[in-house]
């Protein structure tokens, strides 16, 4: 997002954190609630350009959602949404894709409140590297001829009852309802929201053979010194790796031995 879609996304968020920050407030229900708006506004594009219509007065645009979504959804929602419509945006569809993001934070929130964070993040993780190695799996569930229930179906004989409910909410919207995104980038936007809600990054590890506790506390610590920000360790085991490790932050790749890769942290801290 660019401009001002980039400024009225982030009012919103803190928006939503604001009401979140209140136990009172269901932030799963409140997920479902934005998810629904999403599909209506993805699928209703003349509605859309209307509710980003620059020319319009931003308290009649919040007038004109409050009209359609009164008695659908809960006040808060609409409060939201409301707010969200008197923003100006530099595209229609950033409207529908920050409020498919608020949905995804007031879940991601939802598990934070549980303490079962780390779980979704973990979840989302693995179920990405379920897919990306299992070429039919990955094409049942991103057919664009295969319609969403048989793709529910499908996702709740994998993961439902294996997976917080949270991580299964999150997999089946962006499953049944891509918005153009590949699978994979999905996923790996999901994994960066669940990161931004603990102030961390999400650090991919793939080693010749599994870390031990005293191996991933020590990357861990290196890659927080030397980022400035708490890391999130992603961890995945390839043989292939031959007996080093690579490490993912972002776009920037790191390559080479445990030992090697903190004795070179260590010496950037010191200079």
């Amino acid at each position: 997002m660019n401009g001002a879609s980039r400024d009225a996304l982030a009012g919103a968020r803190e928006r939503l954190d604001a009401l979140t920050d209140n136990t009172s407030v269901d932030a799963g229900s409140l997920a479902g609630e934005l998810a629904a708006v999403t599909a209506l506004l993805d699928r209703e594009v003349s509605l859309r350009r209307v509710l980003t219509d620059p020319s319009q007065a931003g308290e009649a645009k919040a007038e004109l959602a409050g009209r359609l979504l009164g008695g659908q959804v809960s006040g808060t929602t609409a409060d939201l949404v409301a707010g969200l419509v008197r923003s100006r945006w530099s595209r229609s569809r950033d409207l529908v894709d920050s409020i498919e993001e608020l949905a995804s934070v007031a879940d991601l929130t939802a598990a934070q409140r549980a303490n079962q964070l780390d779980d979704v993040e973990d979840e989302l993780f693995r179920f990405g590297r379920i897919v990306s190695s299992n070429t039919e799996l990955r094409a049942a569930l991103t057919h664009r001829g295969v319609g969403t229930a048989p793709k529910s179906e499908l996702l709740r004989s994998l993961i439902g009852g294996r997976a917080n409910a949270v991580t299964e909410r999150l997999v089946t919207r962006l499953v049944t309802a891509p918005r153009g995104r590949s699978l994979e980038a999905g996923l790996e936007s999901l994994s960066k929201l669940a990161a931004e809600r603990r102030d961390r990054m999400v650090a991919v590890v793939t080693s010749a053979v599994p870390l031990s506790d005293a191996q991933k506390q020590r990357l861990g610590a290196a890659l927080a010194k030397l980022y400035g920000r708490k890391m999130h360790l992603n961890l995945d085991v390839d043989s292939e790796v031959l007996g080093g490790i690579r490490v993912q932050v972002g776009d920037e790749v790191i390559n080479g031995s445990i030992a090697d890769r903190l004795e070179e942290v260590s010496r950037r801290m010191a200079s």
